[in-house]
């Protein structure tokens, strides 16, 4: 799939405010609705855009603690990291699953609302799991940055989006 200059504008301006009505977002864009609205469904199509969501306060809805966790299974065979993988991914207070490499198999973001709500979790997802090796948490005790934004770079000669 080719993005263009036009694409690039329109993904930018989706990534700052995805909530932007069509006419809204044509006219930033510097196009016309039809066109900014039949490319957005192609971008969608395509797989560019995953999906447009709304970025919540957790704080401001009880999930106050942050733990990022590193994991290392004992084995880590395919069918062993997949059957882990698919017990992280389902359960509601992990936000993020990586598979990563070298060290830990994997690295969990999860948010819950407390030091007992995150025991919980690690009773559920790590100590009941006996292939769990190793189990490494931080806490966060302060967000400096969260921008889930992508940078986009335009295609050479392109003026910027």
């Amino acid at each position: 799939m080719e993005i263009d200059a036009t694409d690039l504008r329109l993904l930018d301006l989706l990534q700052t405010d995805a909530s932007l009505s069509n006419q809204a977002l044509a006219e930033a864009a510097g196009t016309s609705p039809a066109t900014a609205l039949r490319r957005v469904r192609r971008l969608v199509d395509e797989g560019v855009i995953e999906r447009r969501v709304a970025l919540l306060n957790p704080q401001a809805l009880g999930a106050g603690l942050t733990a990022l966790v590193e994991i290392t299974l004992d084995r880590q065979g395919a069918e062993h990291l997949d059957a882990f993988e698919a017990r992280a991914v389902a359960e509601a207070a992990v936000q993020q699953v990586w598979r990563v490499s070298p060290g830990p198999d994997f690295v969990l973001v999860l948010r819950v609302a407390d030091m007992p709500a995150y025991q919980a979790l690690v009773q559920r997802l790590f100590t009941q799991d006996a292939n769990v090796r190793n189990v490494k948490a931080y806490f966060s005790v302060k967000r400096a940055k969260f921008e889930p934004r992508y940078e986009l770079t335009r295609p050479s000669g392109s003026p910027g989006p």
